[in-house]
């Protein structure tokens, strides 16, 4: 967990930013602001295969600026730039349309750019990667991903009028916003604990995780109703704090 905090960053907390990764497969999924630090901290930017941006509110991509200068211009550059001008692909950065136009570095030859859509499916590296639109603002992409048998889904940010039965049943691992509790339920297009627990629970969901807190809201809290809804433990996601999928 490279970041975990929803739509700002707290005191010592990052956007949402996540590694995830196989044997010989690492993604970036999302890039909060603040998670190229934690990146660098806890893993090795230029062992990362592909970036995957699910839509482009500021808190899930911003620091793919910070990880676009660094591949460009400092330690990254032997890896992702002189590659990309030597005839190489450079970084594949994966992200759904109007996404690209907001980058300084949207024209960049260290980064190959490709644009996603709903109901697409790709192989990144030994994943299988299908994206499903969400409840959201801006297009919006969550994503479920397979690897020998394990499988690993994102809900991206989605309000309730969306589920992770899309992207198919026997999910193991879910990784699900949960904003705030459900007094704020309705008033923006994000989930309440409450309603992330009862679609993984709809859903037939193994495992579930929770992210996106707002650093204002007690993660306890979202913890107790997503529990109660879910009917068994949950995990609460923290910046540093690794999960196997």
């Amino acid at each position: 967990m490279l970041g975990c905090d929803g739509s700002w960053p707290g005191p010592g907390g990052a956007g949402s930013g996540y590694l995830v990764q196989t044997d010989d497969t690492t993604l970036l999924l999302d890039a909060g602001p603040g998670t190229f630090a934690n990146l660098c901290r806890w893993g090795d930017p230029a062992a990362v295969t592909a970036v995957v941006l699910t839509h482009e509110h500021p808190d899930h991509w911003t620091d793919l600026e910070s990880f676009a200068t660094w591949a460009g211009f400092g330690p990254g550059r032997a890896r992702f730039r002189d590659a990309g001008g030597n005839g190489g692909n450079g970084l594949p950065v994966y992200a759904p349309p109007g996404l690209r136009k907001w980058s300084h570095f949207a024209q960049a030859s260290w980064l190959d750019w490709r644009e996603l859509a709903p109901a697409m499916v790709l192989t990144i590296g030994s994943m299988r990667a299908r994206f499903v639109a969400t409840d959201h603002g801006p297009p919006t992409l969550a994503v479920g991903l397979d690897c020998d048998g394990a499988t690993f889904a994102y809900s991206a940010d989605s309000g309730p009028g969306w589920s992770v039965e899309e992207l198919g049943s026997g999910i193991g691992t879910f990784l699900c916003e949960a904003t705030y509790t459900r007094e704020s339920e309705g008033t923006l297009q994000h989930l309440s604990g409450a309603e992330a627990g009862t679609m993984a629970r709809s859903a037939g969901v193994a495992r579930l995780i929770l992210t996106h807190r707002w650093p204002t809201v007690s993660a306890d809290a979202v913890r107790r109703e997503a529990e109660t809804a879910f009917g068994r433990p949950v995990d609460q996601a923290s910046v540093g704090v690794a999960f196997d999928w």
